[in-house]
Parts: C-alpha cells; structure tokens; sequence
C-alpha cells in the first residue's frame, strides 16, 4: 500500500499522484505541467507508469494543472472510469475541449515554420478527438456519499470551496486486513470567498496530502480586498484608460462578474462598459448558472432576489474573434476581462499589444502567476515584454490583488488541517519550495510530521513517515 508523487512535487502545476492498494491502481488527477516552455515540453514525456494499467482516476477539479493530461492517458491506454464530481465532469468538457482546440493551433502553427525550413512537422499534444474520448470515461458524483469504486477502495468527495465542483478526496484503502485512510485536499478554497462554500472539514485520517499554493503568506481580508478593487476603479476612472483582468476562465471569471454586478453603484461600474473576453469563461459561466444549488448561503440569497449573479446591462460577451478585435477599438471605459489568467496565451495578449505600453491603462492581476509566465514577469517588474516578436513597453499600472485567490493562505490551510484528530502525518504538494518550508515550520511547530516528497517519491502508507531529505 503506497502513494507515488508525480506532479506537484517541490512546484505548483502537474498534480499526479499514483495510489497502490493490493492490485488495485488509482490515479488521483492528471494535470498539465505549466510555465516556462522547458516545463511545458516535459507534458510530451512518456507517464512514469503504465496508464493501461491503471484502474481508475480520481479527478479533484477541472483547472487543467489538475485535469489536463487526461487525454494524454486515454491516449496512452487507460480505459477505465474517471470519478469526479458532476460540475466538475461539465466543465472539464470546456476545459479539455479548447485545450484541445489551442494544442491543435499551436501545432499547426509550429508546422507552418517547420515546412519553411524543411523540418519534421509536430504533432499537437492532444486532440479535440483525444479530448472527447477522455470525457466519455467520466462517472459523475455527488459531494458526501460514499462510494466502494475498486475492490479495497472507498471514496468520498466533500467540497474543496476552490472551484465549482472541487473536491477533497478521502479514500478508505484496505489490503490484506490493513487498513487506511488517506485524504487528499486538492486546491482548497479561500473561506469566505464569493459564491461557494467554504472548503468542509474533514475529521480523520491516517495521512493528509495538503497543498501549499500560498503557505508562506496571508491574503488580505476581504472587505481590504473589495475596498482595493474599489480604489482601483475609481483610479482607473480618473485616468481615462482602460482596465484589463487576466482571469481564469474558471472560478476566477465568475467571481470577478459577482462583485461588479454587487458593488456595482459603490464602484461606479455603471460608467464602464465591461467585457467578458473569453469563449471558455462564457460557457464555464453557463455552467455556474446550472449548478447555482452549490451556491453558498449569500449567493443563494442574491440569486434568489436579484436573478442571474452573473449578468449586467452593461456587460457584453465577446464570444467570437472579430468581437474581440473590436473591444481594441476602445481606448477608454472598458473593463476587459479576458483569459489567460497568466497571460500565457489567449486574448488578454492581443488587449496588452494594443494597452499595456498606454499610462492610462490599468492592469488587475487576480490570481497566481507562475514562474516562468508572461503575467509573472509584469508583476516581478518587467520593463518591457515581447509579444509575437515586438517589445512592448510596460506603461500601464500594475495592481496586484492577492485577496482575490482562490486558494486558502497560510492561516486556511493550517485552521483546514486543524480539524483532524490526532494531527495525522502530512504530505506537503502543490507549491514552490519556500511556501512548502514555510508552512512545513509551522505544521512541525504544532508537533506533526511533515514531508515534502521529491518528484517520483514513493510513500509506503504502512510505514512511519520518512524524515524530510
């Protein structure tokens, strides 16, 4: 009985953990590796095991870092049941899709340089054919109902509070009269944050594998976090320009669309025309809409009394490209919200071309940025930026709103760990090493047991937690 990390270990992207009991193989998600293009080709190596071995996946949640080689594995040979819950199967079907859709883009354009040189064409990463055959091995599930999936294994999901649909995994494993319990938090979400639950408490467990995004700090509170956005708005106002939000398509998207329409007569956003940028972050909004019965109690409420809390007359969505194009036509009064949220790809790179040089301009950074990205980078400071061969100055200013995370600081992920009795052993995943050191003290402080696995580390779940290398 043991757990193998690969993904996640000592970085943030990639999350892929490999849990054996008896016979039985099950993979706890599958996710892209994300940032510098030397990190992003290591997604084309071979998987460190047999995916035609494996028996079944445990999907924590559709952010692509977590779900995004999936294709890849059916590709490989997995054919097995994918489990997750059913939010989260609906939007990965976007998600996996336009990854799909980007893969096949970027492969052809790649080709396109390749022909003119004489060079052997490339083959995209995966396909749209790739991607539908991935989500026809999905099995929805619901959050708190315990389910015997493999012989010797039991699962449970319970509401992560990070994304719509993201889950906590607690899996119950059985081999040769052992028996134990292992807990898997995925992304937790920041409590308090708007139209989700906070992330549920679990009280037991023989091992916990804990992210630690943000282990080394605190995000502000909210009402700091809203009255900064607020600021901003009027500042931005003041300046005659425009503003522009990498965001996540999904999560990050729809809170954002929530607090302009909430705040919108405190904020003035009925001066502004507001753009949802992003065929993905469209459709995931559909998606909100149809699960609205996750909702927390006060986006229930709001719901409830004011309709849709994610529509404004004064919001447009910008669906095709030419819709996009035009929003360039602009040069003051819009509030763009546009995918990559790290800037990596996508819409908002084409908004920066025509605004991020412009001093009028104003530009919300509202969720991680990984090393290596085009969005950390500007918020390291960069001068200048180059885009499809051109240096772009950066003029515009840089507001970065750490509140706006969706993923619990410090203080959540040590009041989360809290719960549990007996303070089991832990398993730091899913961060750069100093926050893992950083929230590691911590948790040694309070006397548990703490490792941060190196990748390809393999966990014998029977045995003493091995002493940090």
């Amino acid at each position: 009985m043991e757990i193998q990390f690969h993904g996640a270990a000592r970085e943030v992207t990639g999350s892929c953990f490999l849990v054996l009991c008896g016979e039985q193989r099950l993979l706890v998600d599958c996710g892209l590796i994300q940032g510098a293009p030397a990190d992003e080709a290591r997604n084309r190596r071979p998987f460190p095991f047999d995916p035609a071995r494996l028996d079944a996946v445990v999907l924590t949640h559709a952010h692509l870092d977590h779900s995004g080689r999936l294709p890849l594995l059916v590709k490989a040979g997995f054919s097995g049941p994918v489990y997750t819950h059913r939010a989260t199967r609906d939007l990965c079907r976007i998600m996996l899709t336009d990854a799909a859709l980007l893969n096949e883009k970027d492969a052809g354009h790649e080709n396109r340089r390749r022909l003119r040189r004489g060079k052997r064409l490339v083959e995209p990463l995966y396909s749209r054919p790739d991607a539908d055959r991935a989500m026809r091995q999905f099995q929805a599930l619901d959050y708190s109902v315990e389910r015997e999936i493999l012989p010797g294994v039991r699962l449970r999901l319970q509401d992560a509070g990070h994304i719509l649909g993201s889950a906590i995994v607690e899996l119950w494993l059985e081999e040769n009269g052992a028996r134990r319990k292992l807990v898997i938090s995925g992304d937790l979400g920041h409590a308090g944050a708007p139209i989700l639950r906070n992330p549920r408490a679990v009280r037991d467990a023989d091992l916990v594998v804990l992210e630690s995004t943000y282990g080394d700090r605190e995000h502000r509170s909210w009402d700091e976090t809203l009255a900064e956005l607020g600021e901003v708005f009027r500042e931005a106002r003041q300046s005659r320009g425009n503003i522009l939000i990498p965001a996540f398509a999904i999560g990050r998207s729809q809170e954002l669309l929530y607090f302009l329409k909430h705040h919108a007569r405190e904020w003035g956003i009925g001066h502004w025309t507001v753009f949802l940028d992003s065929p993905m972050a469209i459709e995931a909004t559909e998606v909100y809409g149809r699960h609205w019965k996750l909702f927390d109690a006060e986006a229930s409420r709001r719901r409830k009394r004011h309709g849709d809390p994610f529509t404004m007359p004064n919001l447009h969505f910008s669906r095709t490209a030419a819709q996009s194009r035009a929003i360039n036509r602009v040069l003051r009064g819009a509030i763009v919200i546009a995918g990559s949220g790290m800037c990596d790809g996508g819409r908002i790179r084409h908004h920066f071309k025509h605004n991020l040089w412009r001093e009028s301009c104003h530009v919300i950074f509202a969720g991680f940025q990984a090393r290596g990205t085009l969005g950390r980078r500007i918020v390291d400071g960069a001068q200048t930026v180059k885009l499809w061969g051109d240096t772009i100055r950066v003029g515009a200013r840089i507001h970065t709103v750490g509140g706006l995370s969706a993923h619990a600081g410090q203080s959540g992920l040590l009041e989360w760990y809290r719960n549990f009795a007996q303070r089991p052993p832990v398993v730091l995943v899913h961060g750069e090493p100093e926050p893992m050191r950083a929230l590691a003290q911590r948790l040694e402080a309070s006397r548990s047991r703490v490792l941060i696995p190196k990748p390809g580390e393999r966990l014998d779940l029977l045995s003493p937690l091995p002493r940090n290398r």
